[in-house]
């Protein structure tokens, strides 16, 4: 098998080989030579030359040169070298404009002649790479002068769109100011809103730009009838009362990208369209279609992962998207992790369930959740045996609240410092999520609250208690392009009654340490000890993580972090023990996430303890 892994993958034993992708990325080896794929191939080798300070304009103009990006690759014929720098001597002029540049000169040459003064079929020097010079004067950097507002945006503020008089008059403000004003007038209810006028005049004696700026909102127009096309299999009137698209509604432009966004998060169609009418109905409402492709009902995957200290795992898992019509989805998936971390098949960990979802039950924003999982944990500080069933809802209160409650049953069997013991337990989890993160898998700014109340009731020893758990992180960026962003999170948990911590479940216990905890420390090996120097699971926990995260290039970053953490036997933490991880990752963008690899050492390690961490993964650690 690795004899054969090795053929597969290894363009160093085969010959035809050219790279390997993974999700259209290059892993390694080189693409196919551009050049014999290009009809009379030519290259050239071009010199550009900004005669400016500003380091910022100065790259911007180098990233929008077509002629600089892709030097490396030929054009067909010398013609397309006379092509590809006129096209490029647009593009840095809008750049110019962009950067309020407005009378900068971008002077090309090929071969020593300027483009303007070329043949129509141009020959050159092919002997070596063609020279091609770009000279840019970027010119003065000119301020608004005068801004006038028209039409239905006559009372608008200038100062609200960057256009203050004596602010940078770059062409994308204007722009977007224009963008803005009509987008202001949709959210009012105005599907037909659009702009009627946009003018901007240039005085190169003064370095100033006037502005005029005029709008239409036209009609306020409710929502009217919404029909659905496309479809096959999911039944129409289940897309339109999932969509909370409803006849009478106020028009709203982000109630129809939410709309698109909550659809296609169903996982049960490849593209969501929504159209509006060209005109009103005769009742005065605006119609709209809404237009579907749906994809692959049946999937199937597999996943891996890895530590050293809770070495690898792989996962895998067989679903349907879309049950009865209503994009119910039933999964099937199973899971054995900590292999390599021991030897005993035994003590590995297995987990098998099957779970169903029901989107729109009862409410369209309302989602029905039922399961049943059967699973063992080994960690070091228990060996568990568990089966639990589920039946939960959880409702959106809003685009970034929501609030779910559900019931739990849960038989378990703990081999730990307590000795055997089993556990019947019933527990009623209710939790509060809000999420103002800007992307979930990579988040540059907002943060993310949650709170969780779990009591429970242990029906073997007749022992009521009760779990509050909660947790916030945060994100802030710094930099151009968030070159910087600093990531913070704190969570803490209490769990009371429940007479002695034996008379309660090991996995209903805190402990800390692992991946997604303190990083140097193995998993669950934060945590109170008996006299035995056995992991006992404590009443209480408080952990922090912050990182670093520092873009090196578009795709590569660095990520220096350090995690705390305390397990307490008492209910209220205590903080006489506190742990500490620190260390560094690298992470690289990809188009579903960036891929992680985290290492960590502990600065205050138990006697006997983990030395050391490595954490990979997908999507940030938090």
């Amino acid at each position: 098998m690795v004899v054969a892994a090795a053929a597969a993958f290894s363009p160093v034993l085969i010959g035809d080989a050219y790279a390997f992708k993974l999700f259209g990325i290059t892993i390694f080896g080189k693409e196919e030579d551009e050049g014999q794929q290009v009809p009379d191939p030519v290259r050239y080798h071009v010199d550009l030359k900004a005669d400016t300070a500003d380091p910022d304009l100065k790259e911007a103009l180098e990233n929008s040169s077509r002629l600089v990006s892709d030097q490396k690759q030929p054009v067909s014929g010398d013609l397309g070298i006379v092509v590809k720098a006129r096209d490029d001597r647009e593009r840095l002029i809008a750049t110019l404009y962009e950067k309020a540049r407005y009378g900068g000169v971008v002077t090309i040459t090929v071969d020593g002649k300027n483009i303007d003064d070329l043949p129509p079929n141009p020959t050159f020097d092919r002997s070596g790479p063609v020279p091609v010079t770009v000279d840019i004067a970027p010119g003065p950097v000119f301020k608004v002068r005068e801004v006038q507002f028209g039409g239905d945006a006559a009372n608008h503020n200038p100062a609200d769109y960057d256009l203050a008089p004596g602010a940078e008059a770059g062409s994308l403000a204007i722009i977007k100011a224009g963008d803005k004003i009509v987008e202001q007038l949709k959210s009012e209810g105005r599907p037909f809103a659009k702009l009627t006028e946009r003018k901007v005049v240039a005085d190169h004696k003064s370095d100033t730009v006037d502005i005029v700026l005029a709008a239409e909102g036209g009609p306020i127009a409710p929502i009217g009838d919404v029909g659905v096309s496309g479809e096959k299999t999911v039944k129409p009137a289940f897309i339109q009362r999932y969509s909370r698209l409803n006849k009478g509604e106020a028009y709203s432009p982000e109630a129809l990208k939410k709309a698109g966004e909550r659809l296609r998060a169903l996982g049960v169609f490849s593209s969501v369209t929504i159209h509006e009418g060209d005109a009103l109905a005769p009742d005065g409402t605006l119609p709209m279609t809404i237009e579907v492709s749906e994809g692959k009902q049946r999937y199937f995957g597999v996943g891996a992962q890895y530590s050293t200290t809770d070495g690898f795992g792989v996962q895998g898992y067989w679903g349907h998207r879309n049950l009865f019509g209503e994009a119910e989805t039933l999964r099937i998936e199973g899971s054995v992790s900590r292999l390599g971390e021991t030897t005993d098949i035994g003590s590995l960990d297995y987990s098998a369930g099957i779970l169903f979802t029901k989107p729109g039950a009862f409410f369209p924003a309302a989602t029905l959740k039922a399961g049943i999982v059967a699973k063992t944990e080994n960690p070091d500080a228990y060996n568990a045996t568990l089966v639990t069933a589920s039946l939960g809802l959880s409702y959106e209160l809003t685009d970034r609240d929501t609030v779910s409650a559900s019931g739990e049953l849960s038989w378990e069997r703990d081999d730990d410092a307590f000795g055997t013991n089993d556990y019947l337990t019933f527990t009623l989890p209710l939790q509060y999520d809000r999420d103002a993160r800007d992307d979930k898998f990579n988040p540059t700014e907002g943060y993310r609250a949650t709170f969780s109340v779990k009591p429970g009731y242990e029906i073997f020893n007749a022992t009521p208690y009760a779990a509050f758990e909660g947790s916030i992180s945060g994100y802030l960026p710094f930099g151009q392009e968030d070159g910087l962003v600093l990531a913070g999170k704190v969570a803490a948990g209490v769990l009371i009654g429940g007479g002695g911590i034996e008379n309660i479940p090991a996995t209903q216990r805190f402990f800390a340490g692992g991946g997604g905890s303190v990083r140097g420390y193995s998993y669950q090996e934060i945590s109170p000890y008996n006299d035995n120097g056995d992991p006992t699971g404590g009443r209480s926990y408080v952990t922090g993580s912050l990182e670093a995260r520092i873009k090196i290039t578009d795709t590569i970053g660095i990520v220096p972090f350090i995690d705390v953490g305390t397990v307490s036997d008492s209910t209220f933490p205590g903080f006489s023990d506190i742990r500490a991880g620190a260390g560094a990752g690298i992470r690289y963008a990809t188009p579903f996430g960036p891929l992680r690899l985290d290492f960590a050492m502990p600065l205050n390690k138990y006697e006997g303890g983990t030395d050391y961490g490595i954490y990979a993964g997908i999507g940030q650690s938090f």
